[in-house]
């Protein structure tokens, strides 16, 4: 995760736990049972599209909020096109830290047949984030003329109507942020997908990541944009971070900030003088540094990483998660493991849990966040799912004789009849 201080206590709920190891009680489920973990202070949402449960926190008013784009601008793009047979599965995991600063989204049918998914990874506080599950949709369909771009096949202006979306969504959320009396500081990555059964597009701000499964091997449709390590586009990133004025130190733009890119961030963007002003009063940096400094470009963006691609035979499945999971297992690796479960039982779901829990296993430190979209390309192995269902019925057989049990001989005869057997063993 991205940031600085992290104040805010916020709680997402996934999915079952019950794949997770025991030992990470800061994993939130879906199921019924899990929501007496919640806070009083958390709020449902609907969530469309998937039979999951989304939990945030609700300590903060969105009523102060600039105008969003109109009904009419959004829905102004004839009727739904139901989506495509694609199986999603999407869970947060707070991990071993104190708060939970990641939010996931998964909202369809859309116009024209697309599922709309997103990952945002928040810093410094939830409001950005809060902000954004909000928002960023809305402005994203405006700029789109109500999903009519995601048809078109001029690639630059579908990039060009999703950079405006980001930025305008930008400006909204600093102004808002200026308002605010606390937890104004607070900034979040976007890494957002409009998915159909034959085509994705990709808008990216920041370090969350998105894979694609093809034939096998892992396919990166965005790229980290943090200012360290010697990738074509961290380099990329520390030129333009420097060419605008700023500066990184120890892999941090400013020395405070992980990520390059991203959505709000107030003190880096329009308060940089009273953040330059308090550094030279804490003794962090001099007057004269200051003076050589050019404050007018920007040195945090949140102009957007814009890719479209086709979904073909070979595309299998899409993973997109935030850097708690990167962190800790590569696209790769985490390709091949989710190919091993969706052969292993086919559930996407699981396949989330079991993802998120072996990054956890690893020591992983961060909120993880994980949206799989499956194509339903990969298919199970031969006899894996009788022998799932035969275990569910042998164990429900001795259920039943554990509460009602006459003799070992009507054990017997139960289980030969869930086996599908007969046994003529006397007991």
């Amino acid at each position: 995760m991205a940031g600085l201080a992290r104040p805010a206590v916020v709680n997402l709920v996934g999915t079952n736990t019950k794949h997770l190891p025991k030992s990470h009680p800061k994993f939130f489920g879906s199921a019924l049972s899990s929501l007496v973990t919640i806070p009083k202070t958390a709020l449902i949402n609907r969530a469309l599209c998937t039979d999951v449960i989304v939990v945030a926190h609700a300590n903060l008013s969105l009523s102060k909020l600039p105008a969003s784009p109109s009904q009419d601008q959004i829905q102004d793009a004839g009727d739904s096109i139901p989506c495509s047979r694609i199986t999603w599965g999407q869970l947060a995991v707070q991990g071993p830290r104190t708060e939970m600063e990641d939010e996931i989204v998964v909202e369809g049918p859309c116009p024209y047949g697309f599922t709309y998914a997103a990952v945002f990874d928040g810093h410094a506080g939830f409001s950005s984030v809060k902000f954004l599950r909000n928002e960023l949709y809305k402005e994203c369909m405006a700029a789109l003329q109500g999903g009519l771009l995601l048809e078109s096949n001029d690639v630059g202006v579908i990039k060009d109507a999703l950079s405006a979306a980001f930025l305008q969504t930008d400006r909204r959320l600093l102004s808002w942020l200026d308002e605010l009396r606390e937890d104004n500081e607070s900034g979040s990555t976007a890494t957002v997908m409009f998915l159909r059964a034959d085509r994705l597009i990709v808008a990216h701000v920041g370090d969350s990541r998105l894979v694609l499964s093809c034939a096998g091997k892992a396919e990166e449709l965005s790229a980290d944009h943090r200012p360290f390590g010697n990738s074509k586009t961290s380099l990329a990133e520390i030129k333009r971070v420097k060419d605008a004025g700023g500066w990184v130190r120890d892999g941090r733009v400013c020395g405070s900030l992980s990520v390059s890119r991203a959505f709000g961030d107030i003190l880096l963007k329009t308060r940089r003088k009273e953040m330059l002003d308090n550094g030279v009063k804490n003794r962090f940096w001099t007057n004269h540094f200051v003076s050589r400094l050019d404050t007018a470009a920007d040195w945090i963006v949140a102009l957007p990483d814009v890719n479209v691609a086709n979904i073909n035979q070979d595309t299998e499945f899409i993973l997109l998660a935030s850097d708690g999971l990167w962190d800790t297992i590569k696209s790769a690796e985490a390709v091949k493991f989710v190919t091993n479960q969706l052969k292993q039982h086919g559930d996407v779901q699981l396949a989330c849990e079991a993802l998120a829990g072996a990054a956890l296993d690893r020591n992983g430190q961060d909120n993880i966040s994980i949206i799989i979209a499956d194509l339903g390309k990969i298919q199970c192995q031969e006899g894996f799912a009788k022998r799932q269902e035969l275990k569910e019925s042998i164990k429900q057989v001795l259920v039943d004789c554990i509460l009602n049990v006459k003799s070992l001989n009507v054990l017997w005869q139960s289980i030969s009849c869930a086996l599908g057997e007969d046994f003529p063993i006397s007991m």
